[in-house]
């Protein structure tokens, strides 16, 4: 198997940093001051245990890549940015090969499965950050994260074993499942609050309004039907795994959220966290007016270009209502 990582940013480039180490075949799709970086440099990748350069081949765009039929397609960027990135691959003729979502939210795999027929799920459990181009760190030890892999809608095949065998003894440790979108709602459930981390910076407490984002999407679950996958029953093995430690001299400043409006990049992905469980809310008829204020919130921050804990939660609070 070689794969295909699209989108070498922060979890993407810790995740080529695990397979190019444990022998895999990868090549990278990136752009920009990244792309340049990777090719004169090669990539630096460090945790709180591990600090190395990786090389590997990477392209600007999947037209550059002959592809073959046991390739893996790992999409490692925002959901914003899912489609053009989907109608890049079609244009490169992708047809066939698994194409896994290694993203926040539940809507990639749905807008995967429209253009391709063979669409996974990967519920991602890796803080990483970009810190600068060519360098990434992740802030989990011993290893960078866990993975939970499956076919998309449900059950699992033999493309998501290659996958998993491929992510074995590397950093990054696999679980296949049958059933990868609980495991991805359940994830959900801690992103709603990437915007108020986000809005209020990293460790501040996010009160009430921290605690209405989750109610939300309960409610909404509950409506639709929906049972996130029990973490109390399925986390204490992994808890070894990933624990979150400190890289001296590089701060943590929080999640995709907050790194988005860090770098300055003009869109985050809150219209695919709270916005799907504002969505999910209007088909069932359950309000959802704090993660309706949130979504919006996270337009506004990301047109204005504003920085990363720049509210405090009496702001937040008056926006609520």
């Amino acid at each position: 198997m070689r794969v295909i990582i699209y989108g070498v940013g922060a979890v993407g480039g810790a995740v080529a940093a695990a397979l190019v180490e444990s022998g895999q075949e990868v090549i990278g799709i990136a752009r920009g001051a990244q792309l340049e970086a990777i090719r004169q440099n090669g990539l630096r990748v460090r945790s709180p245990v591990f600090d190395r350069v990786v090389k590997l081949e990477c392209v600007s765009d999947p037209g550059e890549i002959a592809f073959r039929e046991d390739d893996a397609i790992l999409l490692c960027m925002k959901t914003q940015d899912t489609a053009p990135a989907l109608e890049a691959l079609r244009a490169a003729g992708v047809d066939k090969q698994p194409i896994f979502c290694a993203q926040n939210g539940v809507e990639n795999e749905r807008i995967a499965l429209r253009v391709f027929p063979n669409v996974h799920g990967i519920t991602v459990m890796l803080p990483a950050l970009l810190l600068a181009p060519g360098d990434v760190v992740t802030w989990g030890e011993p290893q960078f994260g866990y993975f939970d892999i499956g076919r998309y809608p449900h059950g699992h095949d033999a493309d998501d074993v290659r996958l998993s065998e491929a992510f074995r003894g590397s950093k990054i440790t696999p679980f296949v499942l049958d059933d990868v979108m609980p495991s991805k709602y359940r994830k959900l459930l801690h992103n709603v609050g990437n915007i108020t981390q986000a809005a209020l910076g990293r460790g501040v407490d996010t009160g009430e309004i921290g605690a209405a984002l989750k109610d939300e999407a309960r409610a909404v679950y509950d409506a639709h039907g929906i049972k996130p996958r029990d973490g109390e029953k399925h986390e204490p093995e992994r808890r070894e795994l990933m624990r979150f430690g400190t890289i001296e001299g590089i701060e943590n400043i929080g999640g995709s959220t907050a790194q988005s409006l860090a770098r300055g990049a003009g869109s985050v992905e809150t219209d695919y966290l709270n916005g799907e469980i504002s969505l999910m809310g209007r088909l069932a008829g359950v309000p959802t007016p704090v993660n309706d204020a949130m979504t919006r919130l996270g337009a506004r921050l990301a047109r204005e270009g504003v920085a990363p804990g720049s509210m405090t939660l009496d702001d937040l609070r008056r926006l609520v209502g």
